[in-house]
């Protein structure tokens, strides 16, 4: 999910078995990553998710995974074998606008780097790494607010 005028791209690893169940970013509610996006501005998410990517679109905000496909067992990154990258320098040419890619958990920027790095057509653009929107706890993430202090990295690349 991405539109024009977008200047960050937050790029997960691949969607979880929910998400690919009901074809929809984050379906999983026990993620983190829409009250990550609206708690950037102080809000709660919108409940619908038509609204919901509405308003990512509208902050500036993509969405999008570095994996095109695998072999996965659930929904777990560590669980994800034979991944094929998506085409991310095709997709960062077909919008100008971009200036961030922001890397949701170690995943999907150890593809990055694996595929990715250095490559010409994507040198322009900032790389942020942020912890991932998964509710598990990490020793140093325990918490959602512990996450949306390093998510406001994103601020600068949002629209006003």
């Amino acid at each position: 999910m991405i539109g024009e005028g977008a200047r960050v791209l937050v790029l997960g690893s691949m969607p979880g078995a929910k998400s690919l169940q009901e074809q929809r970013y984050y379906a999983n509610e026990r993620n983190y990553l829409w009250r990550l996006l609206y708690g950037l501005r102080g809000l709660e998410p919108d409940e619908a998710y038509g609204d919901r990517l509405a308003y990512a679109a509208g902050q500036g905000i993509g969405l999008w995974d570095m994996i095109d496909h695998c072999h996965r067992e659930g929904s777990l990154d560590m669980n994800i074998r034979n991944a094929v990258p998506n085409d991310l320098p095709g997709l960062a040419a077909s919008y100008p606008s971009l200036q961030a890619l922001a890397f949701n958990g170690s995943k999907s920027y150890e593809i990055y780097r694996k595929h990715f790095a250095g490559h010409p057509g994507l040198a322009h653009l900032d790389l942020l790494r942020l912890p991932s929107s998964s509710p598990i706890p990490t020793p140093a993430m325990r918490t959602l607010e512990d996450r949306l202090e390093k998510w406001r990295m994103l601020l600068p690349y949002l629209k006003e």
